[in-house]
């Protein structure tokens, strides 16, 4: 991919979701305060959703009274939290909780329908901000005909909040998070699944950087983003384990998400406004439809913009901070390692002609699969 110098950050509204807030803040906060070496990772993942059930019953109320469009936002965000949280620690999660990840997938279809409208029409009075009054109203039908959506979209939002499904979700979450876990779980340190999970993210994350073109599809650059999404959650939630080095790359991995969350804003509003110019029943008049054009036209800089940017974004994430988590990521692995032969009794077996087993640590998987951690 072309890389440019000094390239303009694209003029979109701040609708990303971004971890910088202060109610993120304070949950890494939290974390570091609650987990040690010795935390469980089944432990870890519990108070990980207790976290987020209270983040939800928080903000439900003011998502669905909509006066808000940041209470929509943040229940999304802990919606996409709670599947990457089940889906990180699938395999020391009890079965039901596990089972609960495809309700969340239909909750969070419905919370993305309105908010993508809330994100649209924020940009289009960003957008409305530079134009000429005549221009102005020539964009009002536009504005009534999404706000017109967003109602409808709101409606059937709430409905699913409503819905038994998506409360049977939320009390499986309560249920299986409200009693401690068991000291059975112990056999799985965060200190042996963390590390592992953040390295397979990060690989995953990698191959499909890799595969992008300069002509790569929306949906090319969307999976990039949500694995970027997946590395930067699990890397939160070991944010007690892993120290500075993490919260190095979060810094980046933010920015790069921010970078791709506009790209996704931007070619989701050009295709809205396809569809809508396309429909004749709707009945824009001609001066409605001019702007949409030029709309149209702005939210393809936007893309454009980003795709120019992306590889340097990409190299701030590879490069150095990357490194030095691997490294953090690397001793507690050899840390885990060593209090596991010290258990076994397997610390007589270091001999000076003992060769040490490859490590998966060191950016490429081990070529000694039984070594491997499973996930």
């Amino acid at each position: 991919m072309k890389l440019t110098a000094n390239d303009p950050q694209p003029a979109t509204s701040s609708m990303g979701d971004s971890a910088s807030t202060p109610a993120v803040a304070a949950a890494l906060g939290h974390a570091r305060d609650a987990f040690d070496l010795t935390t469980s990772a089944r432990a870890m993942a519990i108070a990980e959703l207790r976290r987020l059930l209270a983040a939800w019953r928080r903000h439900e109320p003011g998502a669905r009274l909509g006066e808000d469009p940041e209470e929509l936002h943040q229940l999304r965000v802990t919606a996409r939290r709670i599947d990457a949280t089940l889906a990180l620690f699938k395999r020391q999660l009890p079965r039901a909780l596990v089972r609960a990840r495809k309700p969340t997938k239909a909750v969070l279809r419905n919370l993305g329908a309105a908010r993508d409208l809330d994100v649209q029409l924020s940009e289009l009075a960003h957008y409305c901000t530079h134009l000429s009054d005549e221009e102005r109203v020539a964009a009002e039908p536009l504005q009534v005909y999404l706000e017109t959506e967003r109602e409808r979209a709101r409606a059937r939002m709430v409905r699913s909040l409503d819905a038994e499904p998506t409360r049977r979700w939320l009390e499986t979450l309560s249920n299986a998070t409200a009693a401690e876990p068991e000291a059975a779980d112990g056999a799985d340190p965060a200190m042996v699944v963390m590390p592992e999970r953040v390295q397979r993210r990060f690989r995953k994350l990698r191959r499909s950087v890799r595969k992008l073109r300069p002509k790569s599809s929306m949906e090319d650059y969307h999976l990039v983003r949500r694995r970027a999404k997946q590395l930067r959650y699990a890397t939160e939630c070991g944010a007690a384990l892993f120290g500075r080095p993490a919260e190095e790359l979060l810094k980046v991995l933010r920015r790069l998400q921010d970078k791709l969350g506009a790209h996704q804003d931007a070619c989701m509003a050009q295709s809205r406004l396809a569809a809508i110019a396309a429909d004749s029943a709707i009945g824009l008049p001609p001066s409605t439809l001019f702007l949409m054009g030029r709309l149209a036209e702005h939210y393809a800089r936007v893309s454009g913009e980003t795709r120019r940017t992306f590889t340097r974004s990409w190299r701030k994430v590879r490069g150095k901070r990357w490194k030095a988590l691997r490294a953090r990521l690397g001793e507690l692995h050899e840390s885990a390692e060593a209090a596991s032969r010290l258990l076994s009794g397997e610390l007589a077996a270091d001999a000076p002609d003992h060769e040490p087993a490859p490590s998966s640590f060191d950016g490429q998987p081990p070529e000694n699969p039984s070594r491997a951690l499973k996930h």
